[in-house]
This record gives structure tokens, sequence and C-alpha cells, in this order.
């Protein structure tokens, strides 16, 4: 019965579409089609969310990742306007008697205090029509300026200072997006997957600021061509390279120092990025006699190759590694490698299209010399996407295309290291997994104050062989003993071992999506948008940290997908001509089958996670308050977020109550309050300031509600999950920037970027444990904290 309402509701939005469709064709005739690519005039990048229009009139455009535009209008002579925040303003006389091709080269405006603009993005006119919502992104000009731990320019922790996004704790690099997981972000670097998005466990992320163009995080309204999680979309582009000369950028910190290398080749037909960056922090621990050492690397590298006015070829990737050591009893290793062959291709003024093919992967290695063993665990993808977007005319853009993912879960394997090793070599059993999409998605401009974004995306996930499978009396790994009031592990009976031409499960699913923009005035509009989002590779984490032992597991099964359904509502304005800004949005986030973990659950080389788990369902609501004064010498922004964020799971198959008797409980990430404040003033050429303030509620834990004495020793009993909190966190960051010889004509530009990080000296909790004092013999309540005050320098140059 659900299957057959499901197919009636798809089948409800497929013809909607056509509908929709059939009618803007018709619109699109007797028109003319001006098209082309927006550009920095200084280096040849392409500028994503430029906004065209033709002036008195509500006809326009924004261009795509790809700098592309195209814009159709009835015959006739027009002013053309092109306009990016940051740019001067280009106004272009245009007659409209034919198709036009017309690529421009927007120059950065010289005055300073451009340098401090909140955003880069399309007008606020643009913004109050768009019909996207709970969308942020930032300029990276404007991440740059914030002051981070240690000199570190780090665009997640910027990130966590908007709406809506909250930090896993002291110094991670983990987020979360309205109440969601870790493991609900899909992360891309040029399209790629990352997995782990962390450095030094979290002191900082992959993200290397000097090879980032620009980034956007979809909190919801996911457009229709993104899939595969249910919380949020993190859509990072590198730099193409400067094809105009060649140039250097970098930076001397504390404990890591970086280098950016860009220029043009190929005789002007295509640029090239080299981007490295390192830290060495150990060096200093070996010379202080630690026996501890820490430290990472990344690398990322582009180019492209104009083969003719409609192809285009790029090639990108990234590797990323830590390496750790701890006494020499103890070492570990992790990373992220991705690359990306795109293709770019204009059919005609109307069709633009883009092919990619994609790797990604993620591994991880640990040693411990004390039981003489190696684990070492991986997940890689590859990935083949068609993208196509076709502009009708300025009422309606669709978007089309397909994609498939194969996925290789390698969970672990152990391997004994020593002669008397009394460990056997183990190798987990490894998982293979295929997900295909296919997605249509429509801008339509309904009428002169409403605009519609509506789309449907058909996700198909092929759980398959090649692996045995255990079975287990009535399919029930897990089995509540109601005398002991426990979850048992059940013994499997046998097992069915599937061929790599078997399929041991499958699933699909119809994904819409909608969201709509009605602009009351010049100066307000309110959106309200829907999105459904299926999620069939799961994160195994019984932390709420991102560490580099987390597995990823795919769907089958035991384990079945997630599935979101979200709704949002929000109202924008601007006041002042466009100085001040404010939105406002509230949603409601519900999670089917998201999976829990039993009280003592072992998620380390375990070959039956399905005994492990329950699954249950979650969900997340709240008000998102952020405004913003964009222009002037100081500019920033006050972000407030009231949320709840909590889950349920009973017991289902395996009877029992389930976890805290099956009621709804805060995740880990709950945070009820969290208010942050960012400015930055520009004095004068010279000097620049930045300072953020914070404030959150305290992270949900279990602390122990009572003690008992067996044989001797007192053991701690605990509350039901999740039922205390950690103390509130607040943080004030304060940072100034000096520019010396800030002579036009002269090629080395340098600054220096003082900061601290935490000024007031807050040992805010990362943790709080519990344990016997064996003096005393009391029990005793121990906080960790990360950080106190901690001082930076950082001297930047561009040449």
């Amino acid at each position: 019965m659900k299957q057959k309402m499901k197919g009636n509701r798809a089948a409800h939005w497929c013809m909607l579409l056509s509908l929709l469709l059939g009618s803007s064709i018709l619109h699109a005739q007797n028109n003319f089609t001006i098209n082309g690519k927006v550009t920095d005039q200084s280096n040849g990048e392409t500028l994503f969310g430029t906004s065209i229009f033709l002036k008195g009139t509500d006809i326009g455009a924004i261009t795509n990742e790809y700098g592309f535009y195209s814009i159709s209008a009835p015959p006739g002579s027009y002013t053309l306007i092109f306009s990016y925040m940051g740019f001067n303003e280009v106004s272009i006389p245009v007659t409209l008697d034919q198709n036009i091709t017309l690529d421009i080269e927007l120059v950065e405006q010289s005055t300073q205090l451009d340098e401090v603009e909140v955003t880069a993005e399309e007008p606020e006119r643009a913004v109050l029509q768009k019909p996207e919502m709970s969308v942020s992104k930032l300029n990276i000009n404007t991440v740059k300026q914030m002051p981070v731990v240690l000199g570190e320019v780090d665009i997640i922790k910027s990130l966590q200072i908007l709406p809506g996004v909250t930090n896993n704790g002291e110094g991670s690099s983990g987020f979360h997006v309205r109440g969601g997981a870790v493991d609900q972000n899909l992360v891309l670097l040029d399209e790629a997957i990352i997995y782990n998005t962390s450095h030094l466990l979290g002191f900082f992320s992959v993200f290397n600021a000097d090879a980032v163009k620009d980034l956007k995080l979809y909190k919801g309204g996911i457009p229709a061509r993104f899939g595969g999680r249910v919380s949020s979309v993190l859509d990072v582009r590198q730099k193409d390279g400067n094809s105009k000369n060649f140039e250097m950028t970098g930076g001397i910190g504390a404990i890591s120092s970086r280098l950016a290398l860009e220029g043009p080749m190929f005789n002007d037909k295509g640029s090239f990025l080299v981007a490295g960056r390192g830290s060495y922090a150990h060096l200093f621990l070996k010379l202080a006699g630690e026996d501890n050492s820490a430290n990472f690397y990344d690398l990322n590298l582009k180019t492209n190759y104009n083969l003719n006015e409609n192809n285009r070829l790029y090639l990108s990737g990234y590797f990323g590694r830590d390496l750790f050591d701890i006494g020499g009893s103890f070492s570990s290793s992790y990373g992220n490698a991705s690359g990306n062959l795109r293709w770019n291709h204009i059919f005609n003024e109307r069709l633009f299209s883009n092919l990619s093919l994609i790797y990604s992967n993620y591994d991880y290695e640990l040693n411990i010399n004390d039981f003489e063993f190696d684990w070492v665990s991986s997940i890689q993808n590859y990935n083949i996407k068609y993208d196509l977007k076709y502009y009708f005319n300025d009422a309606f853009k669709l978007d089309f295309g397909v994609s498939t993912i194969k996925y290789e879960f390698d969970p672990g394997q152990i391997k004994p290291t020593g002669p008397n090793s009394a460990i056997n070599e183990l190798q987990l059993d490894k998982k293979r997994a295929l997900e295909s999409a296919a997605y249509v998605n429509a801008e339509h401009k309904l009428t002169d104050n409403l605009t519609a974004q509506y789309g449907i995306r058909f996700s198909y996930f092929n759980r398959m062989g090649g692996q045995p499978l255990n079975d287990y009396l009535d399919d029930r790994p897990l089995v509540y003993n109601s005398t002991l009031q426990i979850y048992e592990r059940q013994d499997p009976i046998g097992e069915t071992v599937y061929s790599k031409s078997e399929s041991i499960e499958t699933f699909n699913n119809f994904e819409p999506r909608v969201s709509l923009a009605y602009q009351i005035n010049d100066l307000s509009s309110i959106k309200a948008g829907y999105s459904r989002a299926a999620q069939y590779i799961h994160l195994l984490s019984n932390t709420s940290a991102v560490t580099p032992i987390d597995v990823w597991t795919p769907s089958g099964k035991y384990i079945k997908p997630q599935l979101s359904d979200q709704y949002a509502l929000g109202y924008f304005r601007n006041f002042k001509d466009n100085i001040y800004s404010l939105e406002v949005e509230t949603f409601y986030k519900t999670v089917d089958n998201r999976i829990d973990y039993i009280d003592g659950s072992d998620l380390i080389g375990n070959n039956t996670i399905e005994r492990e788990v329950l699954s249950g369902e979650s969900r997340a609501y709240g008000l998102e308050l952020l405004l913003r004064k964009n222009e002037g010498a100081f500019t920033g922004w006050v972000a407030y977020t009231l949320s709840k964020s909590e889950q349920r799971t009973p017991g289902g198959d395996a009877g029992g109550p389930g976890i805290n008797e099956g009621d709804w409980y805060s995740t880990p990430h709950d945070r009820t309050h969290d208010i942050s404040v960012t400015g930055a003033y520009q004095l004068n050429e010279k000097w620049s300031f930045g300072a953020n303030a914070i404030f959150q509620t305290g992270r949900p834990v279990t602390y122990p509600n009572g003690q008992y004495q067996y044989e001797g020793i007192s053991i701690a009993s605990y509350s039901q999950r999740n039922a205390d909190r950690l103390p509130a966190y607040y943080r004030l960051d304060v940072s100034a920037t000096y520019r010396p010889n800030r002579r036009p004509d002269r090629r080395w530009k340098g600054e220096w970027v003082f900061g601290i990080y935490n000024g007031f000296n807050r040992k805010n909790a990362a943790s709080i444990s519990f344990g016997q004092n064996l003096e005393t013999g009391a029990n005793e309540a121990t906080r960790t904290a990360i950080f106190g005050i901690v001082p930076s320098v950082t001297y930047n140059f561009k040449f």
C-alpha cells in the first residue's frame, strides 16, 4: 500500500513538471538570447553568482558554477547590467535582433573597504527574488579575516558561526546543520566527496583557503542535483588558476605554513594551480624532548585547458595526510585523496553541460606496538555524473542530469606485526554498493512577484554481493532479555554467500524538492520550501566527534536508508539601501531509520555491526536569525539559533523498551541556544580588525546518578542517555591585520595577522569524566579543556 501511494505521488510530480515545462516552451518563442561567461579581469577566474539583468525590466540571470549565463528577451534595445559584489558594475547597450554571445571581464573595486564586505552574493534585489533559501555563502576574503585558533584560516570554523550550524566541540572541524549528525553532511571539493574534513583530529580543516574560490552551504531546500545526504551539502570550489599572470601566495604561521602557485599555461589557453600546506609542530615537540608527535600535509592541484569557445577541460585533485605517534607505542595515519576530470560543453546559446569523472578515497591505519598489530581500513568511490542546464527564457530554466557512484567499503584488515603477536590476521568483510540517480529541477518565474524552484530526484541503491551475510533466528541480530533488562547479541544460525553478480538488497526513492519566493516589495520577501532526501551510507561512531577510526557502512538487509523530510519558512528584508539585511527562518526536519547504539556497543573491528545497532528516528526544529551590516568601514553580523534536536529509538523487532524507554531524548549535538557576533573594522589602508563572540548551550552528556560498592570498589550508575549537559560554552576571539607598503605598483604584498583565540581564557569543557580517586577512594569528576588563551602571529604574502 505504501509503495503504491509513493508511486502515485511520483506520478503527480511528473505530470506537474510536464505541464509547467510545456507552458514554458510556448512562452520561449519569438525571443532572442544573450549568453556568455563572466570572469575576473585580474586573473581570469570565472565569477559564480554574478547578477546579469536588463535595466528597467525583470529579466535577468545568475552565472552558474563555471561563470556561464544565458538571458532571453523579446527583440528591442536594452542596457545590460553585470553586477558582482566587490567589483565595478558594468553597463552595456545591446540591440536584440539576433542571438548574441558576450563574454565580460569585471574589474575589482580598488577601495580598501570593499575587502571586508560580508558576502560575495548577487545584489540583494536578486536575493529577494531567487527561490533559494536556507543557503549560506561566504566570500573567501571574509573567511580569511576571521580570528581562528593558532592563526590558521579555517573554512569550516567560519561556517560554524552562521545560524543553523554548530560545532562538534572545542577544536573540532566537524559540523552539524540544523540538528543533523556529522555523517548527514555531503562535503564536496570540486564535486569529489570528502569523508573526513579534519586535520590533527579536528584542530584544522582540510580546506586550504589559498586554493578555494567560493563555497556554498545548503542547509535546506537542497537542489535536486545533490543527493546522498539528509542534512546539508557543503559545495567547495577550488580556484581555476590565474590565466593572466604568474602569482604566488602563502603564509608562515606558528605551527604550519602554506604556499600556492598559479599562472597561465598551454600558450594562454589554460591555467594551473598548485597549493601546498604542511605543519611542523612535531619538530618543536622533538626539540622539547617529547616522545609524541603529530603533523599533517595537503596538496591541491588544478589545471584547465580551453579547447575552443564551446569546450573546456578541467583536471583537479586533492591529497592530504595526518600522521601521529604517541610515545612510540601507538601510531596512526589517515587522509583523503580525490581527483576529478571535467568537460564543460556549450551546445548552443541556451544549453550548457558538464560531464565529470570523479574518484574519492579515505583511509586510515592504526599501529599499536604493545599488541603488535596494524589495522588498515578505507572507503573509496568512483563517480560519473552528467549535468545539463537549459535556459528556455528569463522565466524558466531547467536543470537535469544523471549520476552513478560505485562504493567499495573495506571496514578493516588487522595484521600481526611482531613474532610474538597473539593476534591472528583478520580481514573484515568488504562491502560493495552502487548508487544511481536521475533528476530534473526547474526555476520558474510564475508571476512578477512569485518565483518557484521545483524538481524531483529518483535514487536507486544496490547493495551488491561478493560477501557472506550472517543469518539469524527470525532475522533478529539483537534480542531483548527481559530478565537481565539488556539487549543480547544473537549467535548466527548460518550464513548466505552472495556472489558478485547478485544483489543483497535494493532500495529506491523519489525525492521531491520545492521552494517558493514571494517578493512583497522592493525591500522584503517571504520564502517557503520542502525537500525530501535519502541517505544510503552510514557512519558508525558512538562518539560525538569525527575520529579517524570511524567506519562507514552501506544500507542493506539489517540497516535501512535514512529518509528525511524538511520544511522551512523564511522572511527576508533589506534596510537603508541594502546596507543592512535581515534573514529569519524556521524549520522542521524529521529523519526515519536513524541508527542508534545499544549500551556497551563495540564498533571497532566488528564484522557483525548489525548486532550493535537499533533503528529509530530523529527530529529537529528551530528558529534562525541573521542580521547583517553589508557595507562601510564596519561590517559583520549577529547570528542566533534557537533549536531542538532529539531522537527516539524503540526496541522494534528486537523487542524491549529501546533506548531511554523509547522516549524522545536529546541528540549529542543538540544546542538550545547558539549566538555569535562577528565584526570586521577597516581603520585605514594599513590596519583592519576582526572579532568573534560566541555563546552556546552545553552539549548533552550522560552523568552518573548514583553509585554502589562491589568488592570494595565504588562503581557509578548512570542516568538516562544524554539527560545532562556540559557547562555553557562561550569564547571571544580578536585579530588585527597590518598591511605595510600598500603601493599599487608594488608586486610583493605582505601582511601580518595578530590573533588571540579565547581572549577571556575560558576553560570550556570538552568533556567531563568520572572515576574513583585511588588515594581517597572518592568518586570525582574531571573536567577536560583543550584551549585556554592562544595568541598567534602569521605572515601572509602575495607576489
